[in-house]
């Protein structure tokens, strides 16, 4: 069944309500982080009730998860062209890397990933599939949960403990990190 064009909505009332959800919830979270902002904070913004914003976008981490898919897929396309012509543990590092600048590039991701988080919303975003998928594809190591969980921790780490300066976060992800994509025969890939 497909859904019906509001006049006053100017499109499908389900589509159109979802977005502005969507959109005030991330306003939201920017502004004030996810930890602090409720149902009735996201649902006001958007001039709706909770009844509706649960209808047509699921509760709070329904909404988490939509939000962190949109910013996530905008920053892994940025990464996805830098690390192109790298293999292997150069990738990963780089990845890693242009993950960081393209995240501090941003200033509403920088704000909302950088700043202080509760130990709930730094668990929702480390075991974050759509996070683990961009991890896995980013570096290209093979499909490992744990090892894209991983990954993703450390940029949230680089974001909010950053080194004195790009060259020193450089060394410690190639100190660190690289090594780890090594194989006793070469690069793994």
């Amino acid at each position: 069944m497909s859904e019906r064009v509001d006049w006053l909505a100017g499109g499908p009332r389900g589509s159109v309500a979802l977005e502005r959800i969507e959109a005030a919830a991330a306003e939201l979270f920017l502004e004030h982080g996810i930890d602090t902002v409720g149902i009735a904070d996201i649902a006001a913004r958007a001039g709706c009730s909770r009844a509706t914003l649960y209808r047509h976008a699921g509760g709070k981490s329904e909404l988490v998860h939509r939000v962190l898919t949109r910013a996530a897929s905008t920053v892994a396309e940025r990464v996805a062209a830098a690390v192109e012509p790298y293999r292997g543990a150069r990738r990963a590092v780089e990845a890693i890397l242009a993950s960081v600048a393209a995240i501090r590039a941003d200033p509403a991701l920088a704000q909302w990933l950088s700043r202080t988080r509760a130990g709930a919303t730094d668990e929702l975003l480390t075991t974050a599939p759509e996070l683990r998928r961009v991890a896995t594809a980013l570096t290209r190591i093979a499909p490992d949960d744990e090892a894209a969980q991983w990954i993703v921790r450390v940029v949230l780490s680089l974001l909010t403990w950053p080194a004195a300066d790009a060259a020193a976060e450089r060394r410690m992800v190639e100190r660190f990190v690289g090594p780890l994509f090594r194989t006793p025969d070469g690069l793994r890939g």
